[in-house]
Formats: structure tokens, sequence, C-alpha cells
């Protein structure tokens, strides 16, 4: 489910059977590294709304949690921590993040599956070349989803 009217409709209808968030993670980059940081953020979103396709009904794919790259890491966590709060006091038992952001694999003290995935750059490739990359990708992040679904907390 999407960050849409109509799939947060049915989302409060059907509440009790949606445990799992997914947050992509994107840095704001301005100056020098814009391109770079446009690129992942492409990337990231794109595999997102793939995975989010083959969970409907189970997850709801939130809107990407942005931040300035120049932020210190502590000023993100501290955010992203206040996000986690209230996804797990709205009912959610699985969380993930999604990024391209080398930074977060460093600093990862939320209590999530924070998921690192290297960035394609997408621009100049023709669309079943991108259809086929994001496709394999999410095969992959299926698995790790499904293995911590498995996982009893």
């Amino acid at each position: 489910m999407k960050w849409n009217g109509n799939d947060i409709e049915t989302y409060l209808k059907e509440k009790q059977f949606i445990d799992t968030a997914v947050v992509p993670l994107l840095p704001i980059a301005i100056g020098s590294e814009m391109k770079q940081a446009a690129s992942q953020g492409e990337f990231i979103e794109l595999l997102s709304l793939h995975l989010e396709r083959q969970f409907k009904g189970r997850l709801l794919l939130f809107p990407a949690f942005t931040y300035l790259n120049t932020l210190e890491d502590h000023q993100k966590m501290d955010m992203l921590q206040n996000w986690e709060v209230k996804l797990k006091e709205s009912g959610f038992s699985h969380i993930f993040y999604l990024t391209s952001d080398i930074s977060w694999r460093e600093q990862d003290k939320t209590e999530g599956k924070l998921i690192w995935i290297p960035s394609v750059p997408l621009e100049h490739m023709e669309e079943q070349y991108k259809h086929s990359i994001l496709e394999d990708q999410v095969k992959q992040l299926i698995n790790i989803i499904v293995q911590q679904w498995q996982t009893i907390k």
C-alpha cells in the first residue's frame, strides 16, 4: 500500500493485517553532490515502488525520510528514531529502511531493519534494463523481508 488517500483508507480498515512499514531514506544534497543524491533517490524510490507491488496488502510504503546530507549522523538518527517510535506505537511490528546512503550502515541504531543497497545509476538506461535490474534487486529484498517475518520477536 502506498501513501495516498485510497490506500490509506484501505489501510485504516485492514490495519490488523498490515504489520510492515517500509521507509526509504534519501539524502538531499545541494551543490556538487546533488546529482549523486538525486540518482540514489531515484533508484531507492523506484525500488520501493516495485517492492510495494509485490507485497500490496501486507506492507505500507511511507513517503521518503529525507534529510540534508550535511546533518551530523546523530541528528539524522534522532529524527529517524522519532519516526520509529510512532510507527511502533501504530502497530507496525516490522520496519524496513531502504537506502543507498552508506553513512547509515556505519551508524544504524534503529530497531528496524536497515537495508543498504548500492545505487545503480538509471538515468541513461533503457526501460527494459531498468526494469530487469529493479526486479533482480526486489527478489533479494523479498528474501530479506520474508526471513524477517519468520523471525519471532
